[in-house]
């Protein structure tokens, strides 16, 4: 089983080469939004309360989207690997995740994050908020604001990760076919 946490700042790429990696590798793909959504349209308990914070403009405690998580997980046991795609975001979430993982004897292999530039992301976030009509795409202030989040609680895991090897960092400039090379030929070098 070989499991990967994906993570850059928002406008990275993470779910575009998330898909790629899930492909090429036969690995699950589990993204915290998408679990979100799923839980909260099938009406699940966990999507009920999760639907309650987010609906009072709460973020969603991170008891709720671990056992969302683990869930999801304990469902879809029967595969190569996971793809953790916005989670883990902070030391408890990635402490937990360590946790559960290790209790049905799995572990993370390698987290990779994408590298890009503030700027380089400021540019494709505008650009998908016209093709998207996200409201947080399109303005400047509001992407400035994700990314001071990212770099105070997301930025924190690269230590983590350091410490138990498990960190790499790939070149996210330039084209999507480029960056998924460099991303298949560093996991290609780990198996």
């Amino acid at each position: 089983m070989f499991n990967i946490i994906i993570f850059g700042k928002p406008g990275s790429g993470k779910g575009t080469q998330a898909d790629f990696l899930k492909n090429k590798y036969d690995l699950y793909h589990i993204s915290t939004g998408d679990l979100f959504r799923k839980n909260i349209t099938t009406e699940t308990k966990l999507g009920l309360e999760a639907k309650s914070y987010l609906d009072n403009g709460d973020l969603v405690p991170d008891s709720v989207t671990i056992k969302m998580l683990e869930n999801e997980v304990l469902l879809n046991k029967d595969v190569k690997g996971y793809i953790f795609d916005g989670f883990p975001r902070t030391l408890n979430q990635a402490e937990s995740l360590d946790f559960f993982l290790e209790s049905i004897n799995h572990n993370i292999n390698a987290t990779i994050a994408l590298d890009v530039s503030e700027d380089e992301l400021i540019s494709r976030l505008l650009e998908r908020g016209k093709i998207t009509n996200r409201s947080d795409d399109q303005d400047v202030n509001k992407i400035k604001n994700r990314f001071n989040e990212y770099n105070n609680k997301t930025s924190i895991l690269i230590n983590f990760y350091k410490n138990q090897n498990k960190f790499y960092s790939v070149d996210g400039k330039g084209s999507i076919d480029d960056i998924t090379l460099r991303l298949f030929n560093l996991i290609d070098s780990l198996i």
